[in-house]
């Protein structure tokens, strides 16, 4: 073992080793290794708060005054509207970032044991990420966002017993209002910011108990260099370049913000926000209870308990686990493009459910009984891809998550790029 012990670190990087220790793995701090996704998304969640706190110097969250605080800041105040497209894209980033890092820690098996309970915490950061661009949005009260939040919300009524209840109690009353705006403001600006802090520090925390970030356990000789300045050196590189690239967007391409707020005329095609495109996609072909409720819950707790499950081997550190992995989980993407893409046309221009069935309840012709045959697809395929390569149980379930995942991005691509007028699907020039 080749092992190089740091001096005394400088006070200058004190800071620097609370996050970090003195000494890695040589092969951990390598680009490929996580990309350096977490350090962007800590580095664009401090983005956000900076220009936040600046944005809040003229914000007002009132109706009749939210609108023209955005214009004034835009049009006559010094860099207003860099401050704010920066604030914008750096949460546009932040979601994608986000996103891709836990699909980086998933597929390098860094979600099993002793890693759980920090699985859980990055599922909770991604959804308060969400959250926090969510209660964002309304916050223009143009017209782009006041019936994005209305769509949106207006999924939660398809919870059973519950939902309208909920929808009242998310936008206080039952359209979008001035109280939803004040609540949204403060959610955005204070609870959200609060909570994020807290489970990152935490985050943070878990990562350094576990050893770091997981590294393949087979290698034959493993190297001890310092921190600094092996990994604060390329940190830094990093964090320029999505400095550079934030600015890029924020200087070519606006914010969005169209006509003020009117209650009384809606969009057409009225899109709920980007990051949930792929639910109001559903919502196309599925009965609402299963495509706003019963859907994404099975998918958010299937995910939440994989780490859990018995695994006969452990992680191995390696990128898609082993070659039968990354060979089975390639098929599954390609598989699962291919299969949400004819379901959709199916669905759109062939087969409706509900027309067929029509002596059924909504919930089982457009419900229930498409749902089954999805499944029964998936089952029939995991039965093939698991004798085909003779998968483990790890990479079994890295090919059902690349499924699922594949098809959340190609309902997503489909409900920002292909949907027009009245929802129609329609090629993107034509939009």
């Amino acid at each position: 073992m080749n092992q190089t012990i740091s001096k005394k670190p400088r006070v200058l990087t004190n800071i620097f080793l609370h996050l970090h220790p003195a000494n890695v793995r040589e092969d951990a701090i390598a680009f490929n290794r996580t990309f350096g996704l977490g350090g962007m998304a800590a580095l664009l969640i401090v983005i956000q708060f900076l220009t936040g706190i600046m944005l809040r110097f003229y914000y007002e969250p009132f109706p009749g005054l939210a609108y023209d605080s955005i214009v004034l800041l835009q049009n006559n105040v010094l860099f207003g509207k860099l401050i704010r497209n920066i604030h914008h894209w750096s949460g546009v980033f932040l979601v994608i970032i986000t996103f891709l890092h836990l699909l980086r820690t998933f597929f390098t098996g860094a979600y099993q044991s002793p890693r759980q309970v920090n699985w859980i915490i990055g599922l909770l950061l991604f959804a308060l990420v969400i959250f926090s661009n969510f209660t964002g949005y309304l916050l223009p009260w143009d017209q782009l966002a006041y019936w994005a939040i209305t769509v949106s919300t207006s999924i939660l009524q398809y919870i059973p017993l519950v939902g309208n209840s909920l929808r009242e109690f998310v936008i206080a009353g039952t359209e979008v209002n001035a109280d939803t705006l004040l609540i949204f403001y403060n959610l955005h600006s204070a609870v959200l910011p609060i909570l994020i802090l807290l489970l990152m520090a935490y985050h943070f925390w878990l990562v350094r108990k576990a050893g770091g970030v997981i590294v393949p356990n087979d290698a034959e000789e493993i190297n001890i260099v310092p921190s600094y300045p092996n990994l604060v050196y390329k940190e830094g590189v990093v964090a320029l370049v999505l400095i550079a690239l934030i600015l890029v967007f924020a200087v070519f391409a606006n914010a969005p913000l169209l006509e003020v707020a009117n209650p009384n005329y809606s969009l057409n095609p009225t899109k709920a926000p980007w990051y949930f495109a792929g639910i109001q996609e559903l919502l196309m072909h599925f009965h609402p209870f299963f495509a706003g409720f019963f859907i994404p819950l099975c998918a958010i707790v299937l995910i939440s308990i994989v780490p859990f499950l018995k695994y006969r081997e452990p992680a191995t550190g390696k990128w898609f686990h082993s070659e039968k992995g990354k060979s089975s989980s390639k098929l599954s993407a390609v598989f699962a493009v291919i299969l949400i893409l004819s379901l959709v046309l199916l669905s759109e221009y062939v087969v409706n459910f509900e027309l067929l069935l029509s002596a059924l309840p909504a919930s089982i012709s457009n419900g229930l009984i498409p749902l089954a045959i999805f499944i029964s697809i998936i089952y029939i395929y995991y039965i093939f891809i698991v004798r085909k390569y003779k998968l483990s149980r790890t990479e079994a379930v890295q090919a059902m998550f690349v499924i699922l995942i594949s098809s959340l991005i190609i309902l997503t691509l489909i409900g920002i790029f292909f949907r027009g007028v009245d929802m129609e699907l329609t090629f993107p020039w034509n939009l």
